[in-house]
């Protein structure tokens, strides 16, 4: 199997390429300076050329507050250019992995989303996401829209590398505790991707680490797992005002990926303590 992965400068591309590689699938990694996915005649070249039999599109704008400034570029990013890729992998008949997020629920309420659950974004960074997805579903049958939450890899920033640099500098830290979901580690994540691309189990699922917490109680967690004495305090929302609005509830149910035969993630405090340890390997 050949398979094309964009956003391969990201934390998820980069692990689902060194993935690929581990079980001897070929793996093209692209990034904005090989296939701008807004353009869309770049995009149909360099698909076109790699002749693969699935394309995982993980590259997206993901500055959250930022897209509130900057609606069309976002729009153009991860609606647009969603649509261009699912064109080409219509036209060319092949599977495509759309790599989609919570942010398209409203996130409100207690309950755990389901993946086919109606979608009302609550602002322009879930709007575009939920429009790559519509993209996906317009023009492809051999599609999976897989939505993830609170992504942590290896390979750039994320709130565990976060906290661990506020930890050292502060030794106190104000973290949310009125937000709840589950954490993802990339690495977990791309051995499931890599699983599920190679099935014909098309559809929408959800997929993070197991278990649940707020932001407070990871970062509580990271600084015990880590051995650091940091003090931290729990505080709401409103302390930390930002352009954009965050979802209170990020649960989202992972029935599907059991009943169509899937393995569920390892929980998120042994991913933490797997990913701290490969945090320090990476570092010597």
């Amino acid at each position: 199997m050949r398979v094309l992965v964009t956003g391969v400068k990201g934390q998820l591309g980069y692990d689902i390429v060194k993935e690929c590689e581990k079980r001897g699938i070929e793996a093209i990694g692209v990034d904005v300076a090989e296939m701008d996915i807004t353009d869309g005649n770049k995009v149909k070249e360099v698909i076109t050329s790699a002749k693969v039999d699935a394309v995982i599109h993980c590259a997206a704008y993901t500055a959250v507050d930022a897209a509130e400034d900057n609606v069309e570029l976002c729009r153009k990013v991860n609606g647009e250019g969603t649509e261009n890729i699912a064109k080409v992998c219509k036209e060319l008949d092949i599977k495509m992995v759309y790599i989609s997020t919570d942010y398209v629920f409203n996130g409100e309420g207690e309950q755990f989303w389901q993946p086919d659950e109606e979608r009302q974004p609550l602002n322009v960074y879930g709007q575009t996401k939920y429009e790559g997805e519509l993209a996906v579903e317009k023009y492809l049958e051999k599609y999976f829209i897989v939505r993830i939450a609170w992504v942590f890899g290896i390979n750039g920033n994320n709130f565990i590398k976060t906290m661990l640099r506020l930890g050292n500098e502060r030794g106190a830290v104000s973290v949310v505790n009125d937000q709840i979901g589950s954490p993802t580690y990339t690495y977990d994540l791309a051995r499931l991707l890599v699983d599920m691309v190679q099935t014909e189990k098309y559809g929408r699922y959800h997929a993070t680490n197991e278990g649940l917490c707020s932001w407070y109680e990871f970062a509580c967690e990271i600084f015990k797992q880590a051995g650091m004495d940091v003090k931290v305090t729990p505080v709401d929302s409103s302390a930390f005002p930002a352009k954009a609005k965050r979802p209170k509830n990020s649960r989202m149910s992972k029935e599907k990926l059991v009943e169509m035969g899937f393995e569920l993630l390892p929980t998120w405090q042994d991913a933490l303590g797997r990913y701290l340890n490969a945090l320090k390997e990476s570092e010597n």
